[in-house]
Formats: structure tokens, C-alpha cells, sequence
């Protein structure tokens, strides 16, 4: 069954006091395409996380949005610079003195200075912060997969029933394509019939029909146009990425349709070839969003 391309997943997993939490966005895109905004001590871990999502999502613009969650196991501690400290202590005792101004020098002044005290990570145990972050993408790939086969579902009804209508529609031009060379060979007699050089001459008449005959003739596009409705539906059940070769094929019935509209010298037969066309840019756009 084939996959949309949009959709939207989010999972969280807990092991030994680590907490994480991974949202998945995903939308059209001719590729696959991944970014993950991550605090900065999973930067080791990204690659791999990468690579997990690649192996699920194989085509859209991927946005993975990684935060970690208040629990018992710290990820930075405060650190103090006890050297600063000791400098800006001595500075401060010397600025006093310069100035000759009273006061004290507080505790809230030295924390207050840049440097004096900063935020340093933890290292965790990487097995444990590897299978919280692997359990907690996991249960953002299957959420953001039943979002995916569900509009993949609804778009292949919805395409089930377009390649219904132009299996419908090109039997209607079937129908009438036969009928367009001897309509064109009843109207080139009643012409040549009033030239008063030709006197309505059987054989010219032949020539010409024949002529015009091999001009509008359309079996050989109806014949593909049918070949590649019948690989599309082919896709519709498969279970692989098929949205590129999709594309492909909508292209070709594009191609066929624009060259029977070409060829066509009759009202009816045009105005079913404009039905083809149109069904075909609707399918068109939902290709766009297809896996």
C-alpha cells in the first residue's frame, strides 16, 4: 500500500532516570531530507539517529525535534572557576582601595561575573542514553507511519477511482475513433464533388481518406496509454517507495493524451481527451505527496 509523505509523530521513552522526548515532521520533498535539532550532548548520536529514520522515511523534508525531560539524572552541573574567582575577589579588594569607597565585596557579585561559574555536562552512560533515545525515536516512526499509511490509503481510493474514469474514457475514445476517418471521407466527397476540376474522383477520395486516415490514427497511443494505466495500478500495491516511478508514469499518459489530442479531428473525441488530461493533472497532484 502506498504512503503519503506528510506526516506527524511523536514519542518518548524513560531509562534510568533519562527522559527524552522526539517529535517527527514530515512533508513533500523530491528527496529525503533530514534535520535534527537536538540539545548538545546527543551531537555523538546524530548520525546514527539519521540513519534509523532513513531506514523508515525514505523520501520528504524530515524535521526531528529532540528535547530532554526534567528527571533524577543530571546532564550538566554548575563548575566553579576557582581561579577567576580569586582574581576578580583580588580586583574588586583593589578597586576598594583605589577608591577609597566603602562596602563589601557579597557573594551575589562574584556569581554575578561572567565565567565565575559555568554549566558543565555529565557524561552519561552512553548504552543507557542510546537505548532511551532508540526506544523513544521508534515510538515516534510507528506514530508518524499510521499517520502516513492512512493518507496513503485515502489518496489510493481516491486514485482507484480516477483510473476508473479514464478506463472509461478511453473506451469512449476508442468508440469513436474509428468512426473520425469515414465522417472526414463522407465530408472530402461532398467537397471534391463541388470542384469542378476532379468531378468528385473516386480515387482522389481514396487517397485523400487514406492520407487522413494515417494521420489521426490513435491505436497506438490508446495501446500505451492502457500499458501504463495498468503498471500504475501495479503500484498502487506495492509495498516499496513508488512515488518517483508514479511520477514517471503520469508523465508518459500525459504524453500519450496530448498526442491523441493532437491527431484529433472531431469534437466529441477532443472533448474526451480534455476529460484524460484532467483526471491526469488531479492524479498528478496527488502523486506529488506519494512516498
Amino acid at each position: 500500500m502506498i504512503k503519503s509523505m506528510t506526516g506527524y509523530g511523536r514519542g518518548q521513552a524513560e531509562i534510568s532516570g533519562l527522559s527524552f522526548s522526539i517529535e517527527i515532521k514530515a512533508v513533500n520533498h523530491r528527496y529525503g531530507d533530514i534535520t535534527i535539532k537536538a540539545p548538545r550532548l546527543l551531537a555523538p548520536f546524530e548520525a546514527e539517529l539519521k540513519k534509523q529514520i532513513a531506514a523508515v522515511l525514505k523520501r520528504g523534508k524530515i524535521d526531528v525535534f529532540i528535547s530532554q525531560n526534567k528527571l533524577s539524572a543530571l546532564t550538566a552541573v554548575p563548575v566553579i572557576d576557582a581561579q577567576l574567582t580569586a582574581a576578580y575577589l583580588a580586583a574588586f579588594r583593589q578597586l576598594k582601595e583605589i577608591s577609597g569607597l566603602a562596602g563589601e565585596i557579597s557573594l551575589d557579585l562574584l556569581a554575578a561575573q561572567q565565567g565565575v561559574m559555568t554549566l558543565q555536562e555529565v557524561e552519561l552512560a552512553g548504552d543507557d542514553l542510546r537505548d532511551c533515545l532508540g526506544q523513544a525515536l521508534q515510538n515516534a516512526l510507528s506514530a508518524i507511519q499510521v499517520m502516513r499509511e492512512n493518507e496513503g490509503r485515502t489518496t489510493a481510493l481516491d486514485m482507484e477511482e480516477r483510473l476508473k474514469l479514464l478506463h472509461r474514457t478511453l473506451q469512449a475514445i476508442r468508440d469513436v475513433a474509428p468512426r473520425v476517418p469515414l465522417e472526414w471521407q463522407e465530408k472530402l466527397r461532398e467537397r471534391l464533388a463541388k470542384l469542378q476540376d476532379t468531378g468528385g474522383d473516386p480515387q482522389r477520395v481514396a487517397q485523400e481518406v487514406a492520407l487522413f486516415a494515417d494521420r489521426c490514427d490513435i491505436s497506438e497511443e490508446l495501446l500505451r496509454f492502457e500499458s501504463h494505466l495498468g503498471q500504475f495500478r501495479e503500484l498502487l500495491e506495492q509495498q516499496d517507495p513508488v512515488g518517483r516511478q508514479m511520477d514517471f508514469l503520469v508523465q508518459e499518459l500525459n504524453r500519450e493524451a496530448n498526442t491523441m489530442g493532437s491527431k484529433s479531428n472531431d469534437a466529441l473525441l477532443t472533448r474526451h481527451v480534455v476529460v484524460l488530461k484532467s483526471e491526469l493533472e488531479k492524479i498528478r497532484e496527488q502523486v506529488q505527496n506519494i512516498e
